[in-house]
């Protein structure tokens, strides 16, 4: 069977295998683990050039959705309505730290738009900085809504409303206005498709599409010529410390584009890349949720397709075919990538 609560299971492939052993020679020796996935590979007008897995299987898009939800606004003309630059747009796209340079600048965009902290409808969590870089998190220290990862993505939603004269408290809905033009525009990066509905962790909604048309998506902000889209991709690539932060991988990964990658990774197992230089899209799945193994395949795709030569000289190497270490740091097995792929920059 196929199927689960009525709809197609993906058809994920093994992406990356996990081994024990003991002594060197045996490292390789015994499969222990094996994390299944997806990936798609396309270029701007989004012919499959390489794929693992199910490319057309319709995954939940999460945060990497979060540009499209702020592209309403920047159509509109909110930015120079509140005299917004690059920064705000990149934390309009961001799932951020809840770092110090994350927190002003919510506040900044909710006093420029007339709203306040009690507005934002993402919910509580500890500011995402501390697991990052295993740090304790304070005793005395409580969090408000403004240090949630999509609290900047929420701001922006309640700016949109303010500039059309929407109300604050209804924003979420999903018949809300707001929330009826980001369906619409998420529509145009997936023509054809009926688009699934969902509710995301932060409570916005949420859009499920096949794999191959979200990197496409990612593809066309990269290098499309839509004015929007330019001013999304200069944002979130001028700012990756904005759109991540300390110890993130899509602040390594852009940094190690050095301009030409626009990244963003969504919850429970989903990461997406633009390449400008060569107007490629890219999306990797992780079926079973893992962060760990999302970010190993994702390196690895970009290894094998020419992109990355020396993973370990970038700021990706602890992500490259990670060895798996106890507690002690001894290294008890390896990480093996079980796809492969054709080299698609020379």
């Amino acid at each position: 069977m196929n199927h689960a609560s009525g709809g197609r299971i993906p058809g994920h492939a093994p992406l990356l295998a996990v081994t024990r052993g003991s002594g060197q020679a045996q490292l390789q020796g015994v499969v222990e683990g094996v994390h299944y996935g997806s990936l798609a590979i396309v270029d701007e007008r989004g012919t499959l050039l390489a794929g693992v897995g199910d490319p057309e299987g319709i995954n939940f898009t999460r945060s990497t959705l979060k540009p499209l939800q702020a592209l309403p606004f920047v159509r509109d003309g909110g930015l120079g309505r509140y005299g917004f630059g690059s920064q705000e747009l990149a934390l309009l796209c961001a799932s951020h730290n809840g770092e110090t340079m994350h927190v002003d600048l919510v506040r900044r965009i909710l006093a420029r738009v007339d709203a306040s902290e009690d507005d934002l409808q993402c919910g509580v969590h500890a500011p995402t900085y501390y697991d990052a870089t295993h740090q304790q998190r304070p005793a005395q220290f409580q969090p408000g809504a403004v240090h949630h990862n999509c609290s900047g993505k929420h701001s922006g939603f309640l700016a949109y409303c303010r500039l059309h004269g929407h109300g604050l408290a209804t924003y979420l809905d999903p018949d809300a206005p707001l929330q009826v033009r980001i369906r619409n525009a998420v529509q145009e990066f997936a023509p054809g498709h009926t688009l699934v509905a969902g509710t995301d962790g932060c409570s916005a909604p949420n859009f499920a599409m096949p794999l191959r048309r979200l990197a496409h998506a990612y593809a066309r902000i990269a290098s499309d010529d839509d004015p929007a889209l330019q001013a999304l991709f200069y944002a979130m690539t001028r700012h990756p410390d904005l759109v991540s932060g300390t110890a993130r991988t899509d602040l390594a990964l852009m940094d190690t584009g050095r301009g030409d990658w626009v990244c963003k990774i969504g919850a429970d197992g989903m990461q997406t890349i633009g390449v400008r230089s060569r107007g490629l899209g890219i999306a990797v799945r992780i079926a079973g949720g893992s962060t760990w193994a999302l970010h190993a395949a994702t390196v690895d795709v970009l290894h094998q397709i020419g992109l990355l030569d020396d993973p370990g000289a970038s700021a990706l190497a602890p992500y490259f075919r990670p060895d798996i270490r106890n507690a002690r740091g001894t290294r008890t097995g390896l990480t093996q990538p079980l796809f492969t792929l054709p080299r698609l920059v020379s």
